[in-house]
């Protein structure tokens, strides 16, 4: 089951729709189901009670509709540094003994085929395709045996970056959140669709050239893994976002480096998951007080 966020020019109130072949159909317009995917997740996602109510429902093209980030307002947003040994050693790094996980703020969310900007403070743009893990239940010490049971979803995400930030300082969290740098999508598809997270097949392709090319079953730290390991520290909330590494090929590693620049197209694609495909447009340095 693929579940999307999404509005349409006469409601711009996103929503929550299932999509069923080339339509979606919303949620709000059949059942009594949330309208918003959190709520949605936190009622048990249960993929036969949802199929169920939308059967024989209408559904909307999608041609016609607009595609948000499947949790708009996600509460943590918590990426995995070095998780792919091919990225580990075109860094220059080691393999980390310990998970490395830093924040990225919920104001970069962005939608799949959103805008990215190019920030005026710097010229150091660039890309990162992961699979990104929808949490969908509130969770604490869960054991890796058990992360499966907390899984909402998966999707697609680039965890953009802007290099010279990231490397101010070690936390790296400033440099991974300006704002419109967090593209997940389109949709968020149910564990019992994608079956083995762990064997996915994730490319980066800009402007039609691939540049990243690898497979889900070479993280270093597993999905499961990374649940257990922050679940020991936090609560897990419903809807937050775990960003799961890149593989190489990013341009900062280039030789010589090559960084995003305006007109460029990011695509980025995840076996089972779909693609989101974000467009880098100039920012605009608008000083905004409200």
């Amino acid at each position: 089951m693929k579940l999307a966020t999404f509005s349409t020019p006469d409601n711009p109130t996103p929503c929550v729709g299932v999509i069923r072949n080339d339509t979606i159909v919303d949620l709000s317009s059949c059942s009594d189901l949330p309208t918003d995917m959190k709520s949605l997740l936190a009622t048990g996602n249960d993929d036969t009670v949802i199929m169920s109510a939308i059967e024989g429902a209408d559904g909307i093209a999608i041609d016609t509709i607009s595609l948000h980030a499947p949790i708009t307002n996600p509460g943590k947003m918590l990426a995995i540094g070095l998780n792919y040994s091919d990225h580990v050693a075109e860094s220059g790094l080691e393999i980390p003994e310990h998970q490395v996980w830093f924040n990225k703020q919920h104001n970069c969310v962005n939608a799949p085929y959103g805008d990215i900007t190019l920030p005026q403070v710097s010229p150091m743009l660039d890309y990162e395709a992961e699979m990104c893990v929808i949490i969908g239940k509130r969770c604490k010490h869960v054991p890796r045996e058990r992360a499966h049971e907390v899984i909402g979803g998966y999707c697609c995400g680039n965890d953009i970056s802007v290099r010279d930030w990231q490397m101010h300082v070690h936390t790296w969290q400033i440099g991974k959140s300006f704002d419109t740098h967090g593209p997940i999508g389109p949709y968020l598809v149910s564990p019992n669709e994608v079956s083995d997270p762990h064997n996915l097949d994730i490319r980066c392709i800009v402007n039609g050239e691939e540049r990243q090319h690898s497979n889900t079953k070479h993280l270093i730290f597993n999905c499961f893994d990374a649940i257990e390991h922050l679940s020991k520290a936090f609560t897990l909330d419903v809807g937050d976002v775990l960003f799961m590494g890149t593989p190489a090929g990013v341009g900062a590693a280039m030789k010589p480096p090559t960084f995003l620049k305006s007109g460029d197209v990011v695509r980025v694609e995840i076996e089972k998951l779909g693609h989101i495909e974000n467009r880098v447009v100039p920012e605009t340095a608008e000083t905004i007080v409200e």
